[in-house]
């Protein structure tokens, strides 16, 4: 029977885009849910700060009466303005092992794509850097995280049979919480905080962080500058994801460097693997979801690592040995095992120099595919 495409117009359709995976892997013991509420949310023009910019489409592909896939496609202005380059988008791509399916959903955006203008097209990626991206290309038998996308090992082999090739390749780490602080690093730490007039900021819940926000922003905005797929974020944008996230900061495990004139100059977030929580909640907060949230958040054995920045005057300092060590003695206090690092650029081997002191492994790879139209 042929695959019929359908467009997502409606906010029923909307839903059934958002809820597809759940059915796809309701049986993976691997894949971390999203919230279904927040899916929701971002895919919606009226309340996504970056359709300011960014202008998208869905599609649902149906085989035999029944969703067999999605796709969104995704233009984002600021992207082709930064990096001079035509480049569509397209991510949130799903579907069954079924070649058929998945070429009638790439070539829709592919089309698309064309008729805007575009004159190539690059994936799996979001809107904007904070958003999922990178398909799984190793690492189909490790626990996937909230804040990345996990897939079926298919997935690869079909978009090298839609002609895509690699465009460039994300890294992640599990590094294990060490057993103790050495001493002499303790000193140093010390040492480096005496000499530089910095300090660890002293925060005991969401709300200290809040006067440091606007520094935070920009420090994420330097120190990804010239990574691959970024623009800098709007100031609505960064009210979205302030929304969305800070209110789940745990500052055990999030610290900011703080200097004389109390400006931030470092931040380093990471936070309780929700993996489990969310699998319970099967995507939704209510009406027991936010209990399993809740408990993840105060009886964790693992953290996922989201963001690091530094002002680049600061690097090569010792900063980040600070905060890594910070939160390592919360850690080992709290009974944490291991973190696992979110995707990290296959060529920036300072983010990866990170990891050098601790045991660590590098156990899963993730790559945006591009073809040109």
């Amino acid at each position: 029977m042929s695959i019929e495409l359908k467009e997502v117009k409606t906010r029923k359709d909307l839903k059934k885009f958002v809820k597809f995976p759940f059915t796809l892997y309701k049986n993976n013991q691997y894949w971390a849910p999203p919230l279904i509420k927040d899916e929701l949310k971002n895919f919606d023009s009226r309340k996504n700060p970056a359709f300011e910019h960014c202008r998208a489409k869905y599609w649902l592909a149906y085989k035999d009466g029944k969703i067999a896939g999605r796709i969104a496609g995704i233009i984002n202005t600021k992207i082709i303005e930064k990096w001079k380059v035509k480049k569509a988008r397209f991510g949130w791509i799903d579907f069954i092992d079924d070649f058929e399916v998945s070429r009638a959903l790439v070539n829709v955006v592919e089309q698309w794509a064309k008729e805007q203008g575009m004159e190539s097209l690059e994936g799996p990626m979001g809107f904007t850097d904070l958003d999922e991206e990178g398909m799984l290309i190793e690492g189909f038998e490790e626990q996937g995280t909230y804040p990345m996308i996990y897939n079926y090992s298919y997935y690869p082999v079909h978009m090298d049979k839609l002609g895509f090739v690699k465009e460039v390749d994300w890294l992640e780490f599990e590094v294990k919480v060490p057993e103790k602080i050495p001493e002499k690093v303790v000193r140093v730490n010390n040492l480096i905080l005496k000499r530089s007039g910095l300090r660890l900021l002293e925060a005991k819940g969401a709300k200290d962080y809040k006067p440091y926000i606007e520094g935070f922003w920009k420090l994420i905005d330097e120190a990804y500058e010239n990574l691959f797929g970024t623009v800098p974020l709007t100031q609505a944008q960064k009210d979205f994801y302030t929304d969305q996230y800070f209110d789940f900061i745990v500052p055990d495990y999030s610290k900011f460097i703080i200097d004389e004139k109390n400006e931030l100059v470092a931040a380093g977030i990471a936070l309780p693997s929700f993996t489990e929580a969310l699998r319970k909640a099967n995507g939704r907060l209510f009406p027991f979801g936010f209990f399993y949230m809740l408990h993840a958040l105060k009886h964790p054995r693992k953290l996922d690592f989201y963001l690091i920045g530094i002002k680049k005057e600061y690097r090569g300092r010792g900063v980040i040995s600070i905060m890594m060590n910070d939160i390592n003695i919360n850690a080992i206090k709290n009974g944490i095992v291991s973190c696992e690092t979110s995707g990290e650029l296959e060529e920036n081997k300072a983010v990866q120099d990170m990891w050098r002191h601790y045991e660590h492994r590098q156990h899963k790879r993730r790559r945006c595919f591009i073809k040109t139209l």
